[in-house]
């Protein structure tokens, strides 16, 4: 163990994903460190199992054959089997996080969300990949769910990440309070920002809390000459209007000239994580498509070049 790694604080995290080989959430390649728990409830959300902070079962009921092995090992009463013969799940009671149900099941219909992982371990995974961040000028990305509700290991391992030279990111909603914004910027070399509609109220209605302290802390990073590129997910009918885009243009123009302000990344709509929903007993919340077309995005890119705002369309 190098000396710089024997000042890691050995803190631990709930995660719920370590994605390599990343190519859209910040520069070069990068590992992504998902971490469980969400402060909003966004109706188009691609990442349910992230929303929060415990373990979940996540069931594929069509590979389910309903033989009931699962059910005599949960130590709390998950699973049952009904009166015609088929398995039910209880989302409403927690798992332990034991994983003896998916070590029953032969057809890998159960799988358990969320782990506990410490600094180290989560290091050891992302050094792994320190030849392609190298070339690619890539890094670890911190996502999530928020990083910013565990915001004391967030900040342990952006700084063991930094002591070993490697770039690094985090994606947030920026719904925290400041300091645990603050106490991860000091180790951040990039911001990937939220924004996700200009208007307090209709940002309540879309994701069950008011923007307010979003903006707040978007512009104290700004102001702080932390490095911040905006990423607004799309919508059609939603935030998607030449007046949605001229008001977000409007609150940002002060910071436009500002060599830390990086741009802006227009997110379309996309239905990634739609069956994760059922798998979680989780009703997805968008029943229309709203989709925006390559014209229309185009559209929407011409609007903000028209104020010599950095933008591109990031496609999954």
């Amino acid at each position: 163990m190098s000396n710089k790694k024997a000042t890691i604080i050995e803190r631990k995290a709930f995660i719920f994903n370590v994605q390599k080989y990343n190519m859209y959430d910040g520069p070069g390649v990068r590992t992504l460190v998902f971490f469980k728990g969400c402060p909003l409830r966004c109706k188009w959300c691609s990442n349910p199992e992230g929303l929060e902070r415990k373990y979940q079962v996540m069931f594929k009921s069509e590979s389910c054959m309903d033989c009931g092995a699962c059910v005599s090992v949960c130590p709390v009463g998950i699973h049952t089997i009904n009166k015609e013969g088929k398995h039910v799940l209880d989302h409403s009671i927690d798992c332990l996080g034991c994983n003896k149900c998916k070590e029953v099941c032969t057809k890998a219909a159960l799988s358990i969300v969320g782990e506990v992982k410490t600094v180290s371990e989560l290091l050891e995974i992302i050094e792994e990949d320190q030849d392609f961040y190298d070339v690619s000028g890539g890094g670890v990305t911190l996502g999530g769910g928020e990083v910013t509700m565990q915001p004391e290991f967030a900040a342990n391992l952006l700084m063991a990440c930094k002591q070993e030279g490697i770039n690094t990111a985090i994606e947030t909603c920026g719904y925290a309070k400041r300091e645990s914004i603050l106490q991860v910027a000091q180790f951040t070399d990039l911001f990937l920002y939220d924004l996700k509609h200009i208007d307090s109220e209709r940002h309540y209605q879309l994701t069950g809390v008011r923007n307010e302290r979003i903006l707040e802390n978007l512009k104290e990073l700004l102001r702080r000459r932390y490095n911040v590129k905006i990423r607004m997910p799309l919508l059609k009918g939603v935030n998607d209007s030449q007046n949605e885009i001229k008001r977000v243009i409007e609150f940002l123009m002060p910071y436009r000239d500002y060599k830390n302000f990086k741009g802006i990344d227009l997110l379309p709509y996309h239905k990634l994580g739609v069956n994760k929903y059922n798998q979680l007993g989780m009703k997805y919340q968008i029943e229309e498509d709203p989709k925006l077309s390559n014209e229309e995005l185009e559209i929407i890119e011409s609007w903000i070049k028209e104020y010599d705002f950095p933008v591109s369309v990031i496609k999954h």
